[in-house]
C-alpha cells in the first residue's frame, strides 16, 4: 500500500535567545557597528532576520518603518525595538545600551586625546588632515542623500528654503523641522504627492510573517490596539522622573554652568533629530560654539571626525560636545572629571528620549507606519534635511578650508577635501578608510614641513 507523501515542513516560529546570549549579541555588534545606520541595519538585517531568525523579516521591516518616523538614532531604536519584542523592557534596555557603551567608552577616551593632546605635534597633524576629509564626507552626504529623496521642484525648494531659513535667516533648527512637517502634512492631507518618502513602507505584500501576528505583510494587517491615554501617561511622568532626578542632583552637587546648558540642549536636540545627526549637527553647533562658548569650530570638526571613526551611532559627537563644555568649563571639578561627568550627562540626556519613543509606540506599530500625515511629514522632513546638512557641510567648509592661513595649508586642505570626496562619491570608499587617509595626509605634511 502506497505511504501518504510527507507532509510539508511547517516554518518555525523565530526563536527567543536565552537572555545571555541575547545580550552577548548586542555587545558585539556595539563593538563592530561601523559603517553609519545604512551598515548597522544591515547587520542586523543578516544576524537577527536571515540566519539567527530572532524576529520575522515583515516586522523586521514594520519595526525599521515605524523607527524611521521617529527623531533619534534609527538603528539604536530599531534595536531597543528588536530586543523589547524579544525581552520586554529589560531587552529593550539592554538591546539600546549595548549597542551604544562600546563606541561611547571609545569616543570618551579619544576625547579626552583631543582636548588634553590636540594641540600637540603629532596629534594635533592627524586633526589638521582629518578635518578636511570630514568636510568632503558632509558633502557626500549631500548629494547622496539629495539623488535619493529631491525628486521634484517642490523637495527641491523645500530644501534650498532650509538651507536659507538656517544659513542667511539663522532661523532656530527645531521651527525649520517642525514648518517641514507642518508642510508636508498639510500637503498629504490634501492629496498632494509633492515629496517622494525616503523609505518604502513596509506591509503592503511585503511577505508572511511568521510566528504571533503572522500575515502582517500581506496587505491585510489586524488593526493596532486602541491607544490607552494612561499608559502614556504612565510613561511620560516616568521619562520625566527619570530626566528631573539626575538632572538635578548634578545641579545641586556642581553648580548650573555649563550643566543646565548641556542638558537643556541635548534634550531638546534629542527630540528633533530628524534625518540623522548630520540634520541636527549645525543646530549643536551653532548652541556649543556661538552661544555658550564650549569649544571654537576646529574642535567642533574634531569631534564629528572622531564619532565617524568609531562604532555605534554618529549622534554620539554630542558626546564629544559635552565632554568638551565640562573641560573648559569645571568650576571646581578636575578637567578630566569634569568632562567624565560632561559626557555622561550628555549621552544620559541624548538616548533616553530614545527609550521613550520607541517603549510609548512600540505597541502601535501598524497605526504609525501607515498614517497618511506622519508619512507626508517625514517626506517633507527628509527634504527639508538636505538643505540643513548643506548649512553643515558651509559651515564646517568655511572654517576648515578658509583657515586664514597660509597660501600652503589652504592648498593642502582643499586637496584632501577633493580627493576624499573622489574617494567617496566615486569609489565607494567606506567613511572610517577615508578618515584614516586623512589623518595619514596630515602627518604627511608636517612631515614635510619639518624637514625644509
Amino acid at each position: 500500500m502506497p505511504q501518504p507523501p510527507p507532509a510539508p515542513p511547517t516554518m518555525a516560529p523565530p526563536a527567543v535567545p536565552p537572555f545571555g546570549a541575547f545580550c552577548l549579541y548586542w555587545l558585539r555588534l556595539g563593538l563592530t557597528s561601523f559603517g553609519g545606520p545604512a551598515g548597522q541595519i544591515a547587520m542586523m538585517q543578516g544576524e537577527l532576520v536571515d540566519r539567527r531568525r530572532w524576529i520575522d523579516q515583515t516586522r523586521f521591516l514594520h519595526a525599521l518603518n515605524f523607527c524611521m518616523l521617529l527623531p533619534g538614532p534609527e538603528a539604536q531604536q530599531l534595536a531597543t525595538y528588536i530586543g523589547w519584542r524579544l525581552h520586554g523592557v529589560r531587552g529593550g534596555l539592554a538591546a539600546g545600551g549595548l549597542f551604544v557603551l562600546p563606541g561611547a567608552l571609545v569616543l570618551l577616551a579619544l576625547s579626552w586625546l583631543a582636548a588634553a593632546h590636540g594641540d600637540a605635534g603629532p596629534v594635533g597633524a592627524l586633526f589638521d588632515g582629518i578635518k578636511p576629509a570630514v568636510v568632503a564626507i558632509v558633502a557626500a552626504a549631500v548629494w547622496r542623500m539629495g539623488r535619493r529623496t529631491l525628486k521634484g521642484p517642490a523637495a527641491v525648494a523645500l530644501a534650498g528654503a532650509a538651507f536659507l531659513a538656517l544659513f542667511v535667516l539663522h532661523l532656530p533648527f527645531p521651527l525649520v523641522i517642525a514648518a517641514a512637517a507642518l508642510v508636508g502634512g498639510l500637503a498629504a492631507r490634501a492629496g498632494r504627492h509633492w515629496f517622494a518618502h525616503p523609505h518604502p513602507v513596509a506591509g503592503d505584500g511585503a511577505g508572511e510573517g511568521a510566528g504571533e501576528g503572522a500575515g502582517e505583510g500581506d496587505g491585510n494587517a489586524p488593526e493596532a490596539p486602541p491607544v490607552r491615554l494612561r499608559r502614556l501617561l504612565a510613561l511620560v511622568g516616568l521619562f520625566m522622573l527619570l530626566w528631573t532626578v539626575p538632572v538635578a542632583a548634578v545641579l545641586l552637587a556642581v553648580g548650573t554652568d555649563p550643566w543646565l546648558g548641556v542638558a537643556a540642549l541635548f534634550t531638546k536636540a534629542a527630540f528633533v533629530t530628524f534625518g540623522g545627526a548630520y540634520a541636527v549637527l549645525p543646530y549643536i553647533a551653532r548652541q556649543a560654539v556661538e552661544v555658550y562658548g564650549w569649544l571654537d569650530p576646529g574642535r567642533m570638526v574634531d569631534g564629528l571626525a572622531l564619532a565617524e571613526t568609531t562604532p555605534g551611532p554618529l549622534i554620539l559627537v554630542t558626546q564629544y560636545v559635552g565632554f568638551f563644555a565640562g573641560w573648559n568649563r569645571p568650576g571646581a571639578l578636575a578637567p578630566e572629571l569634569a568632562g567624565l561627568l560632561g559626557a555622561a550627562l550628555t549621552t544620559y540626556v541624548t538616548f533616553l528620549p530614545c527609550f521613550l519613543f520607541i517603549f510609548a509606540g512600540a505597541p502601535y506599530v501598524e497605526r504609525l507606519i501607515h498614517n497618511r500625515l506622519a508619512a507626508g511629514a517625514l517626506a517633507a522632513i527628509a527634504a527639508a534635511v538636505v538643505g540643513v546638512i548643506m548649512n553643515l557641510g558651509v559651515y564646517l567648509g568655511v572654517a576648515v578650508l578658509l583657515p586664514g592661513g597660509s597660501p600652503w595649508d589652504t592648498a593642502w586642505a582643499w586637496a584632501i577635501m577633493l580627493a576624499a570626496l573622489y574617494a567617496l562619491t566615486r569609489r565607494g570608499a567606506a567613511i572610517h578608510w577615508v578618515v584614516l587617509g586623512g589623518a595619514a595626509a596630515g602627518l604627511l605634511k608636517a612631515l614635510a614641513a619639518s624637514s625644509l
